[in-house]
């Protein structure tokens, strides 16, 4: 099992493949595990490497809770540059969509090309008072609830109405791994996340995929990010929610290789 170490963290990884590195960075229910198919699927060409962020999978906690996605990215850089890597292809899914966007915009000569999935614009797209009501739900859920009875209520919100059960055992089985540290950093991140003003100065390539289901981030904020960056493409995925790479991981795999390629 590869581990780095950045900051005063040991970040794990999964790694698969040879080629141009593709980083996959997961939402905040997931770690690494979730990217197995994708592991698979993308790394005949490429090599792809899933982190687990700070707080979540086999990384290490944070000292402190985290409070912005600059300080996830901050991290993140530190991990390329450990691997070595002169540049590479983001892919950022939900609350890694947002890390990926604050290091795309803060060093666009790292990044060849950036893909979002499912992405979030988090407090931008609330009122002060829903961002306050969503920031209160998740602390109370991570404070007062087993990880399993998260997982149990949150999996069926993020997958299609009808999903396959064993993509809905799978996603629960991961969330259920959750962690205080990782849940409230990102809970805090999200609370605070307005991007809208950075997305306009961002001139990389970018994929924007959604789901076609997604109730968590629908496709109508997708739909934004599309607009905002100049030089981007919106794909969606037909019949998926907002884990869309696990409830159709060919299709995702087949528009990610379609744009890269």
């Amino acid at each position: 099992m590869p581990y780095l170490s950045v900051q005063d963290l040991s970040i794990h990884y999964e790694i698969e493949g040879n080629g141009k590195p593709i980083i996959i960075l997961h939402g905040m229910g997931n770690n690494s595990q979730s990217w197995k198919k994708q592991l698979a699927g993308l790394s005949d060409s490429n090599t792809v490497i899933a982190w687990d962020a700070p707080g979540y999978g086999k990384s290490s906690d944070p000292k402190e809770e985290l409070t912005e996605f600059w300080q996830f990215a901050d991290v993140l850089k530190g991990f390329i540059e450990a691997l070595n890597y002169k540049s590479v292809i983001l892919l950022g899914h939900s609350m890694g969509s947002a890390i990926a966007l604050d290091f795309c915009y803060r060093f666009p000569e790292l990044v060849d090309n950036l893909i979002i999935s499912d992405a979030t614009r988090g407090a931008a797209a609330l009122s002060v008072e829903e961002n306050q009501k969503k920031l209160a739900a998740r602390l109370n859920n991570i404070n007062t609830l087993d990880p399993k009875e998260i997982a149990a209520k949150r999996v069926k919100e993020l997958l299609s109405p009808n999903p396959d059960p064993e993509v809905k055992k799978e996603a629960e089985r991961i969330m259920s791994q959750v962690r205080p540290m990782g849940y409230r950093s990102v809970a805090y991140s999200l609370f605070h996340l307005d991007q809208m003003n950075m997305l306009s100065s961002i001139t990389t390539r970018t994929l924007v995929i959604c789901g076609e289901l997604d109730k968590a981030t629908p496709v109508s904020e997708s739909e934004i990010f599309h607009r905002h960056i100049k030089n981007s493409v919106l794909v969606i995925i037909p019949e998926t929610g907002h884990l869309c790479y696990q409830e159709d991981p060919n299709s995702f795999n087949r528009i990610v290789l379609d744009f890269l390629n």
